[in-house]
């Protein structure tokens, strides 16, 4: 139920001065009993209900409850604010510290939010750490594709539901990040149910190259960690029929519709922060990805319960030789 407005405040004043019951009050304002019960207990003076009075008590006490807890330690404060210059959202800090207090709330992401804000840390300038939510992104143009075709193309739409719910280890996204002038790039995979998500660094973004830096992921998992990959209509794509033959199923998104693989997109995002737009990817080292790599899989999520995708990842390899180890037995 939403708070108290000033007129049912208003109203609550004049039907106490008239003797009405609470009950009577709550059920004509249409508000619980505890809710009315609640407003006249705490925003009442001497015993006495003001309208005027109770709308300045709230007031104050919401402005009271939205500053900064002064009682939040000093070492707390630096863990946010090295957590935010590693590239970790609010909601990621203050559900990693949940998780690490056995399920008990140190700080919520709101503070956090308030502390990024706050006057005294202008200089700090924590808002540059925020993940960037563009409104709209801009259509990829594959005007080559509609009149040459990708052979052995399956659509998306032909998916099982266990492949589109994330329900199953396995099951990859794909696509190509460019460098600056369209020279060189990135390919980047994306496990969907663990968000685990690599890149491995082109010299050119062709069929080719695509295919070996695909493989050059995948094949260091064993067969059940590798079952399909989902990817766009690329040039880099062409030759998908190569993870075909090694046991991998492949599958295409509609035209325009990278929201279709939207995990990796969002996860080529924050790589963007690293390597922005514009970059010479030739004058980046593999080294240097994998170490950007790492600190991405590194950050909790909320849809792994604060659970890292490197841990995520590493416990469905795990559970994976577990159980070919049991079909042995």
């Amino acid at each position: 139920m939403n708070k108290l407005k000033p007129y049912e405040r208003d109203k609550i004043a004049v039907w106490l001065a008239e003797k009405h019951s609470i009950r009577n009050i709550s059920r004509w304002l249409n508000r619980s009993v505890s809710t009315i019960s609640d407003e006249v207990r705490r925003n009442s003076v001497d015993g006495i209900y003001q309208a005027i009075l109770a709308q300045e008590l709230c007031e104050k006490r919401n402005r009271t409850s939205r500053r900064l807890n002064p009682k939040k330690s000093k070492r707390l404060i630096n863990h946010v604010t090295d957590k935010l210059r590693s590239g970790w959202s609010p909601e990621q800090i203050a559900g990693r510290l949940k998780r690490e207090n056995n399920g008990k709330s140190v700080i919520c992401h709101e503070t956090i939010y308030q502390l990024i804000y706050l006057a005294e840390n202008k200089a700090e300038k924590l808002s540059q750490y925020l993940v960037r939510h563009h409104k709209h992104r801009s259509r990829k143009r594959y005007n080559w594709l509609p009149r040459r075709g990708i052979p052995g193309r399956i659509s998306i739409h032909e998916r099982s539901d266990e492949i589109n719910r994330k329900d199953v280890f396995g099951h990859w996204e794909t696509d190509a990040v460019e460098g600056r002038g369209h020279s060189g790039g990135a390919q980047t995979m994306l496990e969907r149910k663990t968000r685990y998500y690599q890149a491995k660094l082109m010299k050119y973004i062709n069929s080719a190259c695509g295919v070996e830096a695909q493989k050059s992921m995948l094949l260091k998992y064993p067969k059940k960690a590798r079952l399909s990959v989902t990817m766009d209509n690329g040039r880099e794509n062409f030759d998908h029929r190569k993870l075909n033959e090694i046991g991998i199923n492949t599958y295409f998104c509609d035209p325009y519709s990278s929201w279709q693989k939207g995990s990796n997109e969002n996860h080529n995002g924050i790589l963007r922060r690293y390597i922005p737009k514009k970059t010479d990817l030739r004058k980046v080292t593999q080294e240097e990805l994998d170490a950007i790599l790492e600190e991405i899989n590194n950050r909790p999520r909320k849809c792994l319960g604060y659970e890292t995708p490197n841990e995520a990842f590493k416990r469905e390899l795990k559970s994976i030789k577990f159980r070919k180890c049991s079909d042995s037995d």
